[in-house]
């Protein structure tokens, strides 16, 4: 697998989360700007967003939990070989999962939606990590 296949999953979820960190920092800065929120009552980190912001906030911090375990594995895969169709494949759908995850976080934010979206990519990652480590592990 070339190099730009195994690492294109990876930027498109770069690309998820600066898109994500932008619009917070736009809404964040609109609430601020019309006055919704006073800067007295964020200033300490306190959560006081308005609804909308806090989704879009807590979406963008969702993406250093589980995506952290897949950025660790393609850093792995890619410098040992064993980034291969299937690690890209489903790169590919732990990153669809991603945006799903995210576009029903941002919207809806129905919980069943968003946890049944969660899931389905946690289980892909975790079969991910299984086929890594037993390729790595009977070096095959």
């Amino acid at each position: 697998m070339s190099i730009q296949m195994v690492l294109l999953p990876v930027f498109a979820q770069v690309a998820l989360t600066f898109a994500l960190v932008i619009w917070m920092v736009l809404a964040r800065r609109e609430t601020l700007v019309s006055g919704e929120t006073k800067i007295r009552d964020i200033a300490l980190g306190e959560p006081n967003w308005p609804k909308g912001a806090t989704q879009i906030g807590n979406c963008y911090r969702n993406q250093f939990e589980l995506p952290v375990l897949f950025y660790a594995l393609i850093a792995l895969a890619l410098p040992l070989r064993h980034a291969d169709l299937f690690i890209v494949l489903m790169s590919w759908v732990f990153v669809v999962t991603r945006f799903a995850h995210a576009g029903v976080f941002v919207t809806s934010n129905d919980l069943g939606r968003r946890s049944t979206v969660w899931l389905a990519g946690v289980l892909v990652l975790l079969a991910m990590w299984i086929y890594f480590a037993l390729k790595i592990l009977l070096l095959i």
